[in-house]
């Protein structure tokens, strides 16, 4: 399913509670809707988060299968408001969402280098490619986001961990030119120092079945009941892929690829040596 019919996260985590809710009262899809007065269909799309719940149903909805769960309203008031960084016009295949509310990354970004951990040149380099080609405005809030991102790895109250194999490929695509490469592979050593960061370099002379099929992330989340997400982009959309076998499946590609791949610290060692044969940033 593409990122235009994916719903928000906050709003398929709210719709998975209130299905659990209908079925801990026994009742159907067809009774339940009928006693709200809505259609089956209507309700499944709320349970399904594609169809906005407010206070008012899921009030009723409580009434209905009597029970009262605690914090569920905050939830849905929650879910009814849009997500932080709408305020800055930017679409991203809905990947921000979900990574707003998750805990952990394990990132295989195939011949790009982990968003996360871009510079401001670079990000600004990428974005100022002739076919990404975006107004200085644009470019200016895609680098506020991106910025606010990447604040929760270094932050104590809501820190994201990131595990990130990368081509070595990636670290001699000189985009933006040698200088701005060199500043990004300097970031990349800084970034590794910290506790919520683990880098490891897949070599260029490794031969990995798994690292031609394409990029992809997996994101964890800290609610037990939130199941693992399998994001991968493609040239006109994005998939988050939440089935089980196809996450764990993904996991075990991920975890073959990191163990192909050089430890954090030979990674560091073999990223200082890219950066060395490149000028340094003016």
């Amino acid at each position: 399913m593409t990122t235009h019919t994916k719903p928000p996260l906050r709003r398929r985590r709210l719709g998975r509670r209130l299905r659990a809710l209908r079925e801990s009262a026994g009742l159907n899809l067809v009774t339940a809707a009928s006693r709200l007065d809505l259609s089956r269909s209507s309700l499944f799309r709320v349970e399904a988060g594609e169809t906005r719940a407010t206070v008012h149903l899921v009030r009723s909805m409580m009434d209905l299968y009597d029970r009262f769960e605690e914090g569920l309203l905050d939830a849905v008031r929650a879910a009814l408001r849009p997500s932080w960084f709408t305020a800055y016009g930017v679409l991203d295949m809905g990947y921000t969402d979900a990574e707003t509310e998750a805990d952990r990354v394990w990132d295989y970004p195939g011949l790009h280098l982990p968003g996360l951990l871009h510079t401001e040149a670079y990000i600004r380099a990428q974005f100022g490619h002739a076919q990404r080609r975006r107004s200085a405005e644009q470019v200016d809030n895609q680098v506020a986001v991106r910025r606010i991102r990447q604040q929760r790895l270094t932050g104590e109250g809501d820190p994201l961990e990131l595990v990130a194999v990368i081509d070595e490929a990636a670290l001699t695509r000189e985009i933006g030119g040698p200088a701005v490469l060199r500043g990004q592979l300097d970031h990349l050593v800084m970034m590794a120092e910290l506790p919520t960061v683990a880098l490891h370099v897949l070599p260029q002379r490794k031969y990995s079945p798994n690292a031609l099929d394409g990029g992809f992330t997996l994101l964890g989340f800290p609610e037990p009941d939130d199941p693992d997400l399998l994001y991968h982009e493609y040239v006109t959309g994005a998939l988050h892929i939440e089935d089980e076998e196809e996450v764990r499946e993904a996991r075990l590609v991920f975890d073959s690829l990191r163990g192909e791949a050089l430890s954090p610290a030979d990674s560091v060692a073999l990223i200082e040596r890219h950066a060395n044969e490149l000028p340094e940033p003016s």
